[in-house]
């Protein structure tokens, strides 16, 4: 399931990027752009290339700029998809590097949010990270779910959703090509106990809402697009 799609657009790294800083938070390292004193946060699960992406943090500033506590954790232990490293390939880099894990470990992030006195939290997860969201979503940890062209979420993890979830997705993607976001969508719309969003947007590829060409006018209003609508689900449902 995880083809050269979900690798291309690779972003240059940057561990200093973003007006955050980065701490510990349920034993990860962790981007933190915080609005001071919320008790509303949300947690931006990355995508195979990870927290030090520079597109990602200016998210979290974004979000965090409007009333939340932002966290952004390092799931993949300082260890992202290099594309240039040819010996590990993605199926190679993905063995050591499970959703799964990813799982446990937001479950461990949620906990020390909690514990700083959050009482309300949201997730978003781009690619990879919607795997990891979507679970969460299946279970109490959560206030909302948003879902960015996700990899690796199937029919069966849709149908065990609890939380309010908005799915965006590409016209042109190979890991969720429309014709499944829309079984997504038609799911989601026979579960009348649980709010749902589903979108797919024209012209764009699977990454777009955080792997965009910045200098591209047309990539970056796309981009906002898809951040403006997780945004809106997040003041509906967790603020």
């Amino acid at each position: 399931m995880a083809g050269p799609q979900c690798c291309e657009n690779p972003p240059a790294l940057n561990s200093s990027s973003g007006h955050g800083s980065v701490l510990e938070l349920g034993g990860l390292k962790t981007y933190v752009s915080a609005s001071p004193n919320s008790k509303h946060a949300i947690l931006l699960v990355s995508d195979v290339f990870g927290y030090e992406a520079p597109n990602l943090r200016k998210l979290a500033d974004k979000v965090a700029a409007v009333g939340y506590y932002v966290v952004v954790p390092d799931f993949l232990y300082g260890d992202p998809y290099i594309p240039e490293n040819k010996e590990k390939t993605i199926q190679v880099w993905l063995q050591s590097h499970g959703t799964d894990k990813g799982f446990e470990d937001a479950k461990q992030v949620i906990a020390a949010l909690k514990d700083k006195g959050i009482s309300a939290i949201g997730a978003a997860g781009f690619c990879w990270g919607a795997k990891v969201v979507v679970q969460l979503a299946k279970s109490d940890n959560i206030q909302a779910a948003v879902l960015l062209h996700p990899s690796f979420v199937s029919v069966d993890d849709i149908q065990e959703v609890k939380a309010p979830i908005a799915i965006s997705g590409a016209e042109i993607d190979q890991l969720s090509p429309p014709e499944f976001v829309k079984q997504f969508e038609e799911i989601l719309s026979s579960k009348s106990e649980v709010d749902s969003f589903v979108k797919i947007y024209p012209g764009v590829v699977h990454g777009w809402t955080v792997r965009y060409n910045v200098e591209d006018e047309k990539a970056v209003q796309s981009a906002e697009e898809a951040h403006q609508d997780m945004l809106d689900w997040f003041t509906k449902h967790v603020k």
